[in-house]
């Protein structure tokens, strides 16, 4: 109990912040504190630690536990008698229509509410990968943390197989029924057993491995394999590597979100790759050939002759790979020409020549001006 961080603390959040700011602080520190990112000593820990604090806080009616009783409500066996007065019974088990209904009616039943097998929560990590490998795909070792089964005892909790023995206060139900007398009458409840925490069974001797918990948690090295095509913020799911599951339930899954590198050169748009090619001022005059990079190796393509300068060329299929099916974008190739700012003097020479020949006809700029006089 000592040792607990404040689960508020551990996210960075305040007791009234919204579904939506916890989570937030979750991935931002989740992300901060996982091992294949942060190598530092401690950091896996903390990343436990983070995990633990928003699988309470994100669950609405865990947080109301957790604001009214703290740590102590989650710990083995919490809710059985005390200083509280509630003896077992939680109002979250309650349905309080029911109760309602027996206040006016003279007599009636709550229902627990579903205890059986609980899907654990879906987990997020994020993980950067190079534009070339977003293009062409690529497989990444990521290292995942997760709570699986104890390989000692498989999920039992307990030291042998005939340790595991059916409660005796609910005869293996998980629930026990509570009489309630309150002024408009009398109600029975019905909650979740405080000896086998609703499982039905208890463990008269514990595993040594996993405490009685049931399962270990485990880092692993899990090969992703990252498809052609993938873009920023596109997810890849690893199943079972999520949240734990509750009363024999599956684990959730892990969602891995991708964060594409900018390239020097290359810019993305959807599936079509743009590149801007610089020729010389003479090439684009005469026309030329020129070998053009693509994400696929370089291309020859021809400049024609008056090429102007910002002009988009368009080679076909050069682009990125369609993630869902095998067409692919194209390569717009912007054209731009360069004016050189040093000359020699036999460039000079022939600038100068030019520059005559082009006085013995109606200039550019002549043509610019004409229009504006009409």
């Amino acid at each position: 109990m000592a040792d607990k961080r404040d689960y508020y603390e551990v996210l960075g959040v305040s007791k009234q912040a919204s579904p939506d700011e916890i989570k937030r602080a979750y991935r931002k520190k989740a992300k901060q504190y996982h091992p294949d990112i942060n190598k530092e000593p401690g950091a896996e820990e903390k990343f436990k630690e983070v995990q633990e604090a928003y699988e309470v806080l994100s669950d609405p009616n865990k947080k109301a536990t957790y604001d009214r009783f703290g740590h102590a409500a989650f710990e083995q066996g919490a809710g059985n008698g005390g200083a509280g007065g509630f003896g077992g019974f939680g109002f979250e088990d309650v349905d309080l229509g029911d109760i309602f209904g027996s206040f006016f009616g003279g007599g009636g039943r709550s229902r627990q509410r579903n205890n059986g097998p609980r899907r654990g929560d879906d987990h997020l990590m994020g993980l950067n990968i190079e534009f070339m490998e977003a293009v062409h795909g690529v497989k990444k070792d990521i290292k995942v943390t997760y709570d699986a089964p104890c390989s000692h005892c498989n999920g039992t909790g307990a030291k042998n197989p005939n340790d595991v023995q059916t409660c005796s206060r609910c005869g293996g139900r998980g629930t026990i029924q509570q009489q309630q007398r309150s002024p408009f009458g009398t109600f029975v409840s019905e909650t979740t057993c405080p000896d086998c925490n609703g499982t039905g069974k208890v463990v008269r001797n514990k595993c040594p491995h996993c405490h009685g918990k049931g399962y270990e948690t485990k880092t692993v090295t899990v090969e992703l394999d990252i498809p052609a095509g993938i873009n920023s913020n596109q997810r890849l799911r690893v199943s079972g590597k999520g949240g734990r599951g509750s009363n024999g339930g599956p684990n959730g899954d892990l969602y891995v979100e991708i964060q594409v590198k900018p390239h020097e050169h290359f810019q993305r748009e959807g599936r079509n790759i743009h590149i801007t090619v610089p020729v010389s001022n003479v090439d684009a005059t005469l026309g030329c050939e020129v070998d053009v990079p693509t994400v696929h190796g370089d291309v020859t393509v021809k400049i024609p002759a008056g090429t102007q300068s910002g002009a988009i060329l368009r080679l076909k299929g050069k682009g990125v790979k369609d993630l869902r099916g095998s067409t692919y974008g194209d390569e717009m190739v912007r054209i731009e020409v360069k004016i050189p700012t040093k000359l020699s003097m036999e460039e000079r020479e022939l600038y100068t020549k030019l520059s005559k020949l082009s006085k013995k006809k109606e200039s550019p700029f002549d043509i610019f001006k004409r229009k504006f006089k009409k």
